[in-house]
């Protein structure tokens, strides 16, 4: 088996299908958390004064883990993607959702030495950093199994967003109407009745903008009525497409197995 491979069969998204990429899989699972873990400690103005010199160690480190991870993946696309040619497979990785999470993970620490860039600008690019976050969906199987279930449940998650909307477009005009004569000060305009809507429709209700009036009473009942059940629906799709997607997983595991050596699939 060629080096190339081997390299792609070790840090492709299929695992198992090669001795070592459990340990590939861990190592950067790890380290991304470990990443998770220094950008919030470093917040604190004590803990970084005095373990600076540890969270620039593990920055150096993770730079270059992630660094040589991008170079491989990029390299090996042309396997990932057989149908393309080598250029068009790197570009389509390059441009893909997961290419793009890789390359802003690492890009802060590369731009200030190629462009001048002021410190205040680099302050919101550290950031950037937490995108290493989003890595770990190619590394956790349940993290994956989320993504195909939002992405089979998306008409359905617009169609209840768009509902929402409507709802809050409404909800928000009509307060406004009734609640801006007696709290011009609270329901100054539709956009402080829409913050009132929002906290309302989702049962939040922090309590700094409420009516006063009967009728404006009234609605706001209604309203938080129909928040239980608004915001129990897109939670019933995406529970009712998980659980499907783990019935459907389960049955393809009873079905389908792998070689251990060159990772294709066997059919039972």
């Amino acid at each position: 088996m060629s080096l190339k491979k081997s390299i792609f069969l070790l840090i492709d998204n299929e695992k198992g299908n090669k001795k070592g990429d459990y340990l590939v899989e861990y190592l950067i699972s790890g380290l991304i958390l470990i990443n998770v873990i220094a950008i919030f400690l470093e917040s604190y103005k004590s803990i970084n004064d005095k373990y600076s010199g540890l969270f620039y160690g593990i920055e150096m480190v993770s730079i270059v883990i992630f660094s040589i991870e991008y170079i491989l993946r990029a390299w090996v696309a042309d396997l990932q993607y057989p149908t393309l040619s080598p250029i068009k497979a790197r570009i389509k990785y390059i441009f893909s959702f997961l290419g793009l999470v890789d390359l802003l993970s690492i890009l802060p620490f590369y731009l200030p030495y190629v462009i001048t860039i002021d410190l205040r600008v680099m302050r919101v690019l550290r950031l950037l950093r937490l995108l290493r976050l989003l890595k770990l969906n190619r590394h956790s199987k349940s993290l994956k199994l989320i993504g195909t279930v939002l992405k089979k449940t998306k008409n359905d998650i617009l169609v209840t967003v768009f509902m929402v909307f409507i709802l809050l477009v409404l909800a928000s005009t009509l307060m406004y109407s009734l609640e801006n004569e007696a709290q011009p000060e609270a329901f100054e305009n539709i956009g402080q009745a829409l913050w009132w809507a929002v906290a309302t429709l989702t049962t939040v209700g922090y309590g700094d903008i409420y009516p006063i009036t009967g009728l404006g009473k009234l609605l706001s009942g209604v309203i938080a009525l129909l928040g239980i059940g608004i915001v129990a629906l897109p939670t019933g799709i995406i529970s009712s497409a998980y659980i499907d997607e783990v019935q459907k997983q389960k049955q393809e595991n009873k079905e389908v197995c792998k070689c251990p050596n060159c990772g294709e699939r066997i059919n039972m």
